[in-house]
């Protein structure tokens, strides 16, 4: 029986990476199934496309049309948000791709592309139930980091967000999955975990979750009418409080870091838990969105700029080198002149480490879509432009206090010699307030002559750093050492894609 090859070309945020990652696993667990990383060989390429906003679903729409004009020969699979939002309407418009597959029960994967082979041109769409979960032997990022997704979906119900169309309701893995993943990935030498979801502050509050075994937890806070709110009473300590506890009992070396918290119900008590283990960094990743009171009630959001303040100054209070992540839509539907500054004014307060500045996307189906006084495109990029500009700015005098010190900085990359000067080494990584992709990078100098130096600075390792000066968005620094965390990291037993690919 001859083999199918198949190409994945990845597109979208972390979570998205995540399905890929277990999209390939259904795959290669599979006999008759082989992955290839040159679309060239490739019997069936599968576009595992984001839906989330304008610029993105256009993105993944030229992937399909550029892959039918490259490789004619090759089947096209569209998955993920865009074939999930959009599967019934582009199986008309878009003769270019051979099937789609939604981003439901992930396991289905198989079927799907084996139908597509079939040339049966399927269209599925699966129930979003739970949170899709498979063994990962190969990941899509640099070596020695994962993310762990711990929920799916969303019950937050911003005005401008698509994400409950495209993902259903919130939904949370039970602790002990979550462990376990963790304890194994780490026993596989994944020094850096990434805790994602698109609302980690829900965790285990979703209708039909029970993640501890005894019932639903409660948000902290929540939206005004909701059960959540109505019954915070009971709640105790927070679902993530709780997994971090639990996290904090593992054993071994590693960095955990939690991605996409909702302001508007902030887990407050997981500080004193980061306080307690240093291997949870003190790094947040809150999307404020926007800094005016009146366009943070027209999102359909019930915090407001005092209280996003507030945010921030507790968390610089517990941990006055916190490294602090945000997002902002600028141009939402109704945003004056002046709405807009008081925006560009809560970012110079806030201080930020970093943020992504957008302009609004007016998303199908959303409540925002038909808001009136509908800003125009480029007054919105205008203003984003002035978002990033100050968030520059401000980034690059927070990145200026990270010099004159070192951190141990775990590297991704190992560039190509420069034949001019054969024995100056260039690497890039990350220290641990860069964030995987989005952030920020380290540049690192070193001495491609010297055996240790050379043997030290690899993928995957971590290697001490001095910080000699720094950019608007990057640091430069010198090798140091290699840092005697190594040790205590197991020998790598994963393979990454980055790695593969080059």
């Amino acid at each position: 029986m001859k083999s199918t090859k198949f190409f994945i070309d990845q597109h979208g945020c972390a979570k998205n990476q995540v399905d890929g990652e277990i999209l390939i696993s259904h795959l290669t667990s599979t006999n008759g199934w082989i992955q290839t990383f040159d679309p060239a060989q490739a019997d069936l390429i599968i576009v595992n496309s984001c839906g989330f906003i304008e610029s993105a679903k256009a993105e993944c729409l030229n992937a399909v049309l550029s892959a039918r004009k490259d490789y004619p020969n090759a089947k096209i699979l569209l998955a993920g948000c865009l074939a999930e939002r959009y599967a019934k309407d582009l199986d008309k418009s878009l003769p270019e791709a051979d099937g789609f597959f939604g981003n439901g029960e992930l396991s289905n994967v198989v079927q799907t592309a084996k139908a597509v082979m079939e040339n049966k041109r399927p269209v599925h769409k699966f129930a979003q139930k739970g949170v899709c979960g498979a063994q990962r032997n190969l990941l899509l990022s640099f070596a020695g980091t994962a993310f762990v997704k711990i929920t799916e979906g969303c019950n937050n119900r911003c005005s401008f967000c698509a994400i409950p169309l495209i993902r259903g309701e919130l939904r949370s893995r039970l602790a002990t999955e979550i462990i376990e993943e963790i304890k194994e990935l780490v026993a596989k030498g994944i020094y850096e975990i990434n805790l994602i979801g698109q609302d980690l502050a829900a965790y285990g509050t979703g209708s039909e979750d029970n993640v501890f075994g005894n019932g639903r937890t409660y948000l902290p806070n929540g939206t005004p009418g909701s059960d959540a709110f109505l019954e915070q009473s009971k709640a105790g300590e927070s679902g993530l409080c709780a997994l971090l506890k639990m996290i904090s009992s593992i054993d071994g070396e590693f960095r955990l870091r939690l991605l996409y918290i909702h302001p508007d119900h902030f887990n407050e008590d997981i500080l004193p838990v980061i306080k307690n283990d240093e291997r949870i960094l003190p790094y947040f990743d809150i999307p404020f969105q926007s800094g005016d009171d009146r366009i943070i009630s027209q999102m359909h959001r019930t915090g407001n700029r005092k209280d996003y303040i507030g945010i921030i100054e507790k968390i610089r209070s517990y941990f006055p080198e916190a490294a602090i992540r945000t997002t902002f839509l600028a141009g939402f539907p109704g945003e004056t002149q002046d709405e807009a500054q008081n925006t560009l004014d809560f970012l110079s307060a806030a201080r930020t480490d970093w943020s992504g500045c957008f302009p609004y996307s007016r998303e199908d189906d959303t409540p925002a879509y038909d808001f009136k006084k509908q800003v125009p495109h480029k007054t919105a990029l205008l203003r984003s432009q002035k978002l990033v500009a100050t968030q520059e700015k401000i980034t690059e005098e927070r990145l200026k206090s990270r010099t004159g010190k070192d951190y141990d900085v775990l590297i991704e990359e190992v560039l190509s010699k420069n034949e001019d000067s054969p024995n100056e080494g260039i690497a890039i990584g990350r220290a641990w307030f860069q964030a995987p992709e989005v952030d920020g990078s380290v540049v690192v100098n070193f001495d491609r002559s010297n055996p240790k130096e050379l043997e030290a600075v690899r993928a995957g390792r971590l290697v001490r750093v001095h910080i000699n000066s720094a950019g608007s968005v990057d640091l430069n620094g010198d090798f140091v050492a290699d840092s005697p965390l190594n040790k205590k990291i197991k020998q790598p037993k994963l393979e990454f894609a980055q790695e593969i690919s080059g």
